[in-house]
């Protein structure tokens, strides 16, 4: 059986863009997911919502369970490996870039590791609204930068006024077509957009459906988040859609391949299992996406668990009819497929 690999999340932006605010957010909402954050940087390192700041140059255990190093990019895959051992029990890794870093490079390393523990899990670039134009005519590269991420996070957008906002949000959408952009102020995005969080005892269904409640928890009927700001524009419910498809019939391999390789870029993620019923492929696919980055994690049905597809899609900008009539269109009613029609589900499959 294929054992889940821990998503590897780069996390990269200029300098002030607010990259350390974003991290603090997500490990102070982990939801009980165990998260390894990877400082590419030497120096201070504040993680505010962990009351921790110093020089960080091992690793350090944090009250509920995140960890913390700092590291340079020639030492990133020794870290790796250590946090994706079994006994640290991370879920998701986080890389917060320097600054001044190639992210593409990041990516690179990520990619070319041996280590079959992780999985790239998507860069995730974060821009300051205020600064950008000044930003982007000192370091032309920013627009590299842009153009290869798979979601933008447009930081500081309560600093700029509507008309400035949506002029920024047109050029963004210039150098990175398709790829969803998300509006936040104060680095607060949604972990579950990013990573899977352990499910609360309350909620311990196999996959959840983004939720507009976990969304707003914590806000007074007026929208206000408690800290004396408003946080609608952080909210993902503001430019984000979440899609849910499920089919007791099993879906045709090849027709979801076409229909995977033709999904727009808008939609950032795929989270979910599928069921073939593909005579000698009768085990549960695990299915994760994110960006162009796709994967199937293959391992049997639990005895009393039910043969199902059961998929969520998150993106922006995305037509949710559509995406439904993709999926309807690969069910195998008809008992259709063979083997043959799984070799490009395989060609994708951790084992």
């Amino acid at each position: 059986m294929a054992k889940r690999q821990i998503p590897v999340i780069v996390l990269a932006g200029f300098l002030g863009s607010g990259k350390t605010t974003l991290l603090n957010h997500l490990l102070s909402r982990s939801g009980g997911s165990r998260i390894g954050a990877v400082v590419n940087d030497f120096g201070s390192i504040e993680i505010d919502a962990m009351s921790i700041a110093g020089q960080v140059d091992s690793m350090v255990s944090l009250g509920n369970g995140c960890l913390c190093c700092a590291v340079d990019t020639s030492e990133l895959d020794v870290f790796l490996d250590r946090l994706a051992r079994p006994a640290a029990r991370i879920d998701v890794i986080v890389i917060e870039a320097s600054g001044l870093a190639e992210p593409q490079e990041l990516i690179r390393m990520i990619l070319a590791s041996e280590n079959r523990n992780i999985v790239y899990g998507g860069l995730v670039e974060v821009i300051d609204a205020a600064e950008f134009s000044a930003t982007r005519a000192r370091h032309p590269e920013l627009d590299r930068h842009v153009g290869i991420a798979d979601l933008v996070v447009l930081n500081k957008a309560d600093r700029i006024g509507d008309e400035a906002r949506e002029s920024l949000l047109a050029t963004l959408a210039g150098l990175a077509p398709g790829t969803p952009v998300v509006t936040a102020s104060y680095g607060r995005v949604d972990p579950e957009f990013l990573f899977d969080r352990k499910p609360r005892e309350d909620r311990n269904e196999a996959i959840r459906q983004l939720s507009f409640e976990d969304l707003c928890a914590g806000e007074d009927e007026h929208g206000h988040d408690g800290h004396g700001h408003d946080g609608h524009d952080g909210h993902l419910h503001a430019a984000y859609e979440s899609v849910e498809f499920t089919s007791e019939d099993p879906l045709h391999p090849r027709r979801l391949m076409d229909f995977l390789d033709a999904r727009p870029r808008g939609l950032y993620r795929i989270k979910g299992f599928v069921h073939f019923g593909v005579s000698g492929h009768r085990n549960k696919f695990s299915l994760h996406a994110v960006g162009d980055f796709l994967r199937f994690y293959p391992s049997p049905w639990a005895r009393s668990e039910k043969r199902a597809t059961q998929l969520v899609m998150i993106g922006s900008g995305i037509d949710a009819g559509a995406l439904r009539e993709g999926l309807e269109a690969c069910r195998d009613t008809a008992g259709e497929a063979d083997d043959t029609g799984m070799w490009g589900v395989l060609r994708y499959a951790q084992t």
